[in-house]
């Protein structure tokens, strides 16, 4: 069975808290992650995780003074498409259609006016693209 690379690997719960804290600071160090997080694990669970984080590829760290410092190494929005990826891949086939349909009917009462317009260009936009 072919091993994936680290980076392919999905983001548990709580490495996407994680993930997410450091993308709103810019940058943390495992106390600014304690605090940012509801419910936190212990200092020590945190430190781990980051440097799993490290390892697949989702961080980077400077050291200033006795702490690590850690950083993205890709914006959230390249991480993004990389997690919009691995659900298509996992849970639709490669579908982007059938994905698209199971985001509009769980979420369809909410779209107001301008979301469907902007729906419709990014569509539009996809099929320029295209040609």
């Amino acid at each position: 069975m072919k091993k994936k690379n680290a980076a392919e690997q999905p983001l548990g719960h709580r490495e996407r808290q994680i993930m997410d804290v450091i993308y709103r600071c810019g940058e943390a160090s495992v106390g600014d992650v304690l605090n940012g997080i509801d419910n936190p694990p212990s200092y020590s669970a945190i430190r781990k995780m980051l440097g799993v984080l490290e390892q697949k590829g989702f961080l980077g760290h400077r050291r200033e003074g006795t702490k690590y410092i850690y950083k993205p190494t890709q914006s959230r929005q390249s991480a993004g498409r990389r997690a919009a990826k691995h659900l298509l891949s996992t849970f639709f086939a490669g579908s982007t259609t059938a994905a698209v349909n199971t985001i509009l009917d769980v979420s369809a009462d909410n779209l107001t006016d301008a979301d469907i317009k902007r729906l419709r260009d990014l569509i539009e936009n996809a099929r320029q693209q295209e040609k």
